[in-house]
């Protein structure tokens, strides 16, 4: 897609992930949710070969851990270009040891400040635990392993309640994050303030991101952390 007549250019690429901060990693990421929101992207989801070249040496800003849905296409729905965020995509964000490895590749070789898990509503692998759960009918193949590794996330919110699905979505994300600032190469760093590791979900209606927040209701913000 060209870039409409009359629309500001796009901004300059991304600084180093290493010379950035979480907070201004998250901040550019959630602006980039706002531009396609508004429906002024300033990449306008630009595939050519020519944008491709033109991104230089990787110096990514933000790894995003997503769902391999095709509704939810992170580079466009945060308005990111070639080279500015590293994208991983599994059923229902779930972690395997080499998307582990590569959210630690992308940290400590790449000084990649912030780690996001996007969860989004109406999840199918997510519905898929919870049926599995609510029937004791438990799917073939590998399918099977991707629905284990839900399971802990609908059994807490309890598979027959009738939210289900929406709750085990956002207690998934909650439970991915956890997992992900636990790792024994991600804690240092995240301790120490140097990297972010954050929880979101997106709106398939509206195409808004929005942040989740602990809190005594669990509620959904798009603050950033403190």
């Amino acid at each position: 897609m060209t870039r409409l007549e009359g629309m500001p250019p796009p901004p300059p690429p991304p600084a180093a992930g290493a010379g950035r901060s979480p907070r201004s990693a998250l901040a550019e990421l959630l602006a980039g949710n706002r531009r396609f929101v508004s429906g002024q992207p300033v990449h306008g989801h630009d595939v050519t070969a020519a944008a491709a070249v033109a991104s230089g040496d990787q110096q990514p800003y933000a790894v995003v851990l997503g769902c391999i849905d095709s509704r939810v296409p992170l580079e466009a729905i945060f308005d990111q270009t070639f080279g500015s965020i590293c994208v991983i995509r599994t059923g229902a964000h779930v972690l395997d040891r080499a998307v582990l490895g590569s959210i630690e590749y992308v940290v400590g070789q790449l000084g990649v400040p912030l780690v996001m898990v996007l969860g989004h509503e109406r999840c199918g692998a997510v519905g898929s635990a919870v049926e599995t759960l609510r029937t004791g009918e438990r799917p073939g193949g590998s399918l099977a392993y991707v629905v284990d590794q839900i399971a802990p996330a609908v059994a807490e919110v309890g598979p027959d309640d009738p939210r289900a699905h929406p709750l085990a979505v956002r207690r998934h994300v909650r439970r991915t994050v956890a997992a992900l600032r636990a790792d024994d190469l991600l804690a240092g760093p995240v301790a120490a303030g140097r990297v972010a590791v954050v929880g979101a979900l997106y709106d398939l209606a509206t195409g808004d991101v929005a942040l989740l927040v602990e809190g005594p209701a669990g509620e959904t913000t798009n603050r950033p952390p403190g």
